[in-house]
């Protein structure tokens, strides 16, 4: 809904005799259903024709009698896609001209109110499009610890037609109650639908699972699925014709501990993908702690009582095969308790980094030092705390180029009472968390957000921020009445020059529903240029929100396929140069929390309708596109040497 106040320019234009027009704030409302122009002009004609008869005995009314407020009242039924309704009260009624003028000035304002595209919105179309999906804790009044961190989601194409599908991550029953808990895999019809494939996939394991990660790790040309399980991770070979093949023990990859979020990236620049795999801490049924918030009653333990373990890099040695490196490659840390990462180049060394998301633990910021070993650089960085110097419980997390610095900024998702990290790069190796000067921060005090990350929702070219929010305590309302177990996403339209507006409450009563939000993932299902959500959420349903409206500005979609580089060109970095600017982004596996998004990368163009495009390839190698027509879907391959 969009919102025009017209008090400022009839005050403007109506003064006389010292005496203002005063009307209220004027509001005029524009929805959703269509109304003719002809409708629109009647209604029009019909409030000038109120304010030019006020005018002409305005003087005498309001001298006889000061205390008399006509009120003028114009509304309409809806028709089938605009409606407007209009109230206005006049606290003094200026005479003949002024009316008139004020008129004049309210037509114009109206008819170009009345004339504007809609407003975006995200509509949940998680039914019509087929999705039936709901998440499986296993709870069943133990409150484990795993029972409240699950589980992610993704968007990936893993048929190669173009279209993403959708991947939905269960976790099961802790003993077997006579049901089966297991992934959903959602074939793309490109009709705005979707096929559950679930049963044919291959992909019908029952598991603990938390996160996922997709991307072709052995160059074949189809996109294979790792996912994060709680009694021992999975590798999923794409074997082509829908078809997907557990090579978890044959490919080397042993990671029982308890997984989350996971990435794959080219940290050795050989061409072939590596995996990294966040690990959360120690425990098992076993070892379950009773914990409470009133003293009396169990309630889910936070991470602080249990030990932290060691995130894993897996070396990808070619021919189906991963050796695990983390440990020498100085990445393993056994304090850490990581739910997040993202990859980014936070130094423009050419070189993949990472930033892991601890929870009660400092975060790690890993710089690549381009010979197969990390050095860990958070805290002089200024990433590893918060503002007051205390570690943050952080979820999720990505980076992108926010401001148009040209350099990778960090998002981070929060507990509540901590807010949103916002780590601008000052690209002097330094981090500042712009975050509590922000409406970003100032909005997500409250809020515990899981799956963060940047997209352009509106396509004006500038990343916004979403998180999917959800607290881990359903009973939290109890001790702390300002916080919520259920809580809606939010929305951050970036402003330019590094400022944000939270935009939530105008993007739909289905967007602004309260749930139990953890995985997040974005791609442009539908194909129609502006970018979708999937939500997971926690012991329930998945949601997915079709983007209406976002396309009304133009964009540009690039799918890169490598050769030297690996296929899916994850590390590449990708800028756009249009006459409004320059923007760029990195291709990554990963980020938000336990999910993927698209690996496509789609940029906004906003009025422009041409662009030029330079590709800097993992292999290093610099391709340059010229001329880029606006709007279309792009398949960029890397040059062969």
């Amino acid at each position: 809904m969009k919102r025009v106040n017209l008090r400022s320019r009839l005050v403007r234009q109506c003064r006389f005799v010292g005496q203002a027009f005063s009307p209220m704030p004027l509001t005029l409302a524009v929805g959703r259903t269509p109304w003719s122009a002809a409708d629109a002009l009647v209604g029009l004609l019909r409030v000038l024709s109120n304010l030019d008869s006020i005018g002409e005995s305005g003087t005498r009314a309001s001298r006889a009698d000061q205390g008399v407020r006509p009120t003028i009242n114009a509304e309409s039924q809806s028709k089938r896609h605009w409606a407007f309704s209009l109230r206005t009260r006049f606290q003094r009624v200026p005479f003949g001209r002024c009316a008139q003028s004020s008129a004049a000035a309210l037509a114009g304002l109206l008819l170009a109110a009345a004339s504007a595209p809609p407003a975006i919105t995200f509509t949940d179309v998680t039914a019509q499009a087929g999705i039936h999906f709901t998440h499986n804790a296993g709870r069943a009044g133990k409150r484990y610890l795993p029972e409240t961190l699950g589980s992610g989601c993704a968007f990936f194409d893993f048929d190669g037609d173009g279209w993403p599908d959708i991947l939905l991550i269960n976790s099961k029953d802790w003993t077997p109650r006579g049901r089966k808990s297991l992934p959903a895999l959602y074939h793309n019809n490109r009709n705005g639908t979707f096929t559950d494939v679930t049963a044919s996939s291959g992909l019908d394991i029952e598991m603990y699972g938390m996160g996922v990660a997709i991307a072709d790790y052995d160059n074949d040309g189809r996109d294979d699925v790792y996912i994060t399980a709680l009694e021992g991770d999975r590798l999923f070979h794409n074997e082509g014709n829908g078809k997907f093949r557990d090579v978890t023990k044959a490919a080397g990859i042993q990671n029982a501990s308890f997984g989350t979020s996971a990435a794959w990236l080219d940290y050795d620049r050989d061409g072939k993908l590596d995996l990294f795999v966040a690990n959360y801490v120690q425990w098992k049924p076993e070892n379950d702690l009773w914990c409470s918030l009133d003293g009396s009653t169990k309630s889910y333990c936070t991470p602080e009582s249990y030990k932290g373990t060691r995130s894993k890099l897996f070396h990808n040695l070619g021919g189906g095969r991963f050796e695990e490196v983390g440990e020498r490659a100085g990445v393993g840390d056994p304090t850490s308790k990581s739910l997040g990462i993202t990859v980014l180049d936070f130094n423009g060394d050419g070189w993949p980094d990472l930033f892991v998301a601890n929870d009660t633990q400092p975060n790690k910021l890993y710089r690549n030092l381009g010979n197969g070993a990390f050095h860990e650089e958070g805290m002089t960085a200024g990433v590893a705390y918060g503002e007051d110097g205390v570690a943050r419980g952080a979820m999720g997390a990505d980076a992108g180029d926010y401001d148009r610095s040209g350099r990778p900024h960090l998002l981070v998702g929060n507990f509540s009472n901590q807010m949103i990290g916002l780590y601008h790069n000052e690209g002097n190796g330094l981090f500042v968390d712009e975050a509590p000067s922000s409406a970003v921060g100032r909005s997500s005090l409250l809020s515990l957000a899981f799956g963060v990350f940047f997209f352009d929702y509106d396509l004006d070219g500038y990343p916004d921020i979403f998180a999917a929010n959800g607290h881990i305590e359903d009973e939290i309302g109890r001790v702390q009445p300002k916080v919520s177990y259920r809580e809606a996403p939010l929305l951050f339209h970036d402003l330019g020059k590094g400022k944000f507006e939270n935009v939530s409450a105008s993007m739909g009563a289905a967007f602004n529903r309260p749930i139990v939000a953890r995985g997040a993932a974005y791609a442009d299902f539908d194909h129609d240029g502006d970018l979708d959500v999937l939500i997971s959420t926690n012991n329930g349903p998945a949601y997915l929100f079709r983007n209406d409206g976002g396309n009304r500005n133009h964009w540009l979609a690039l799918k890169l396929v490598g050769t030297k580089s690996n296929r899916d060109g994850i590390g590449a970095v990708v800028r756009v140069e249009s006459a409004s600017g320059k923007q760029w982004s990195m291709v990554r596996s990963g980020s938000s929390y336990c999910s993927q998004s698209d690996l496509a990368l789609t940029f906004g163009l906003g009025k422009d309708t041409m662009a030029s495009v330079q590709v800097e390839w993992p292999s290093g190698v610099k391709q340059q596109l010229g001329n880029v027509a606006a709007d279309q879907r792009m398949t960029v391959t890397e040059p062969r040497p």
